[in-house]
This record gives structure tokens, C-alpha cells and sequence, in this order.
């Protein structure tokens, strides 16, 4: 295959919270690149996954979850996602089926509207509604004149994916590849893999903890024996430490058994995980956390 012949594009993944963003990520890519939890908001920066058919190589922006942010790293988290639309060959906006057009969605649509940008309007989740309440939703969402193209999908069972997959590739600008051919993410392993533990604290967690704590990966190495990483669980205050630890240290032994299945199973060799928890006061206000996440301290 010639630099010629070779096609490749940004492809930023737009939406409201929860509607689904890093599964549909996954789905595309064919392995998990993004963390998934039920709860909104788990996205947190930018992760980049990274698919190639034929002679095209398509980089998937998977966006924080785009909202109305008052806090400094809802902030960040937000002007974020606006900066990989800007950036990006194609925009796709995800909507929760569902939801239909909630206030999140509706402010993101007026924003497109007003910088003069295109999109492709993805309507996911359609497998937990009737086909035929869908068409209402579309002609409504239509009717703001900034969707090119309108995909009807589920990003949990597949459904109709391969139809938009095959859409993006079609559209995909020519341009020669900027990564190796079997890189899945530009996410180094070391935040990977933080990335992974975190996900596991939304899934066994509180339902509003996971959202006040931060994991660091203070350790990666590898060696003959497999990857040996220690992570720390940073929290704001002394009092949540026996949450995350549990009773007799039950918690934490179950987060990290379960992220160390995950780790093996995505690293394809053996993992020795070890966590520790941490207090580390009003963390969302130390720039360097703001650096690792790629997210703008000052947004």
C-alpha cells in the first residue's frame, strides 16, 4: 500500500453524559480502550482508541461527557471535549434514544449551530425503545439542519454499528497513518491501567464516592514474571479510607482482584497489582492531576 492510497482521520465522539460514548468507542474498536460504568461522568479525559481496515486508520476521540460545568474540572472536563471537535475530520453526536433531547443535549446541539459545524447524528440505545417512537425524535433532531447523515444503533449489542463503521471509513480523509498498525489507544499503559482500577471503584462503590477519588499508577514494571504495578486511590478526606478499604480490608482486596483480571486479560500476561489508599485534600485542584488527564487546569 503507497502513502497515496492510505486514508486516515480524527473522529471526536460527542455527547451528553451516559449516552454511551466509550461503549460505542469499544465497540468500534474491537477491545476495550475506554472504562464503562452506569454512572454519568465516568470519562474523564480524552482516550483515543484506534481502529484500521483495509487502508484506512481511523482515530476514535471518546469525550467526556459534554454539560453544564460550574466546578473547575467539570470545566475542564467540558472544554476538553470541545477541543477534540474542533480538532476532529468528523464529529458524531451520541443521544440516548431514550432521553431524547434533555437540556445537555439541546446546548450542545446550539453550540454546533452557532460555530457553523456539521455532525453525524448517532441515536444509540435503540434496542431499549420501539422503532417506531424513534421517528418522531429524528425529525425533531433534523430540524436543527446540522446533521449530515442519521444512524440509528446500539452500542451494547452491536446493532447497526457496522453500518456506521463502514460510513466513517468511507468518509475518512486521505492522510498517511500516525500510529503502528496494531496500536489500539495512544494511552500509555501506566494511565491505562489506572484508568481500569478507577473503573472498578464506580462499579463496587457509593454512588457519589468514585466521583471524589483519583488513582495514580506510582509504579509499572515489567519483568520476566509479568507486569508488577502499584497504584495508589488518592481521597479528600481521612474519613473515606475505610470505605474504599472495607471491612478486615475486603473492599479493596475485591477492586483489586477485579482489576487485575481485567489488566491480565487486556495485557495478555500476568499482573501482580498492588493498591494502597491515600489522603490527598482537594486533589482536583493540583495541576498535575489536570496534566496527566490532559485536561486544561486553567479551562
Amino acid at each position: 500500500m503507497t502513502d497515496n492510497e492510505m486514508k486516515f482521520g480524527f473522529v471526536a465522539v460527542l455527547g451528553a453524559p451516559n449516552a454511551g460514548k466509550s461503549t460505542l468507542v469499544n465497540r468500534l474498536i474491537g477491545s476495550k480502550v475506554s472504562i464503562v460504568s452506569p454512572k454519568v461522568q465516568t470519562t474523564r479525559s480524552r482516550i483515543r482508541g484506534i481502529f484500521v481496515e483495509g487502508n484506512t486508520q481511523l482515530v476514535l476521540v471518546d469525550t467526556p461527557g459534554i454539560f453544564s460545568a460550574s466546578a473547575r474540572f467539570e470545566r475542564a472536563m467540558v472544554a476538553s471535549a470541545w477541543t477534540e471537535s474542533d480538532d476532529a475530520d468528523q464529529r458524531l453526536l451520541l443521544i440516548d434514544a431514550q432521553k431524547g433531547l434533555d437540556k445537555n443535549t439541546e446546548k450542545i446541539i446550539m453550540r454546533l449551530q452557532q460555530e457553523k459545524k456539521k455532525a453525524v447524528l448517532v441515536l444509540n440505545k435503540i434496542e431499549m425503545i420501539q422503532k417506531a417512537n424513534l421517528l418522531p425524535l429524528i425529525e425533531k433532531l433534523n430540524g436543527f439542519k446540522i446533521f449530515t447523515d442519521t444512524f440509528m444503533i446500539s452500542a451494547k449489542t452491536g446493532e447497526q454499528v457496522d453500518e456506521l463503521k463502514n460510513f466513517l471509513i468511507k468518509k475518512a480523509p486521505k492522510g498517511i497513518w500516525m500510529f503502528p498498525p496494531d496500536q489500539l489507544t495512544d494511552l500509555p499503559n501506566r494511565l491505562f491501567a489506572a484508568e481500569v482500577t478507577r473503573e472498578k471503584l464506580f462499579l463496587m462503590l457509593q454512588k457519589e464516592l468514585p466521583y471524589t477519588l483519583s488513582v495514580e499508577t506510582t509504579s509499572y514494571k515489567e519483568t520476566e514474571k509479568g507486569i508488577r504495578i502499584e497504584q495508589t486511590i488518592y481521597v479528600e478526606r481521612e474519613g473515606l479510607k475505610p470505605i474504599v478499604l472495607g471491612k478486615n480490608g475486603q473492599m479493596i482486596k475485591k477492586i483489586g482482584e477485579s482489576s487485575r483480571r481485567e489488566l491480565e486479560k487486556l495485557f495478555e500476561t500476568k499482573v501482580h497489582l498492588f493498591l494502597f489508599v491515600k489522603v490527598k485534600e482537594n486533589w482536583r485542584q493540583d495541576p498535575s492531576q489536570y496534566k496527566d488527564w490532559g485536561l486544561d487546569f486553567n479551562a
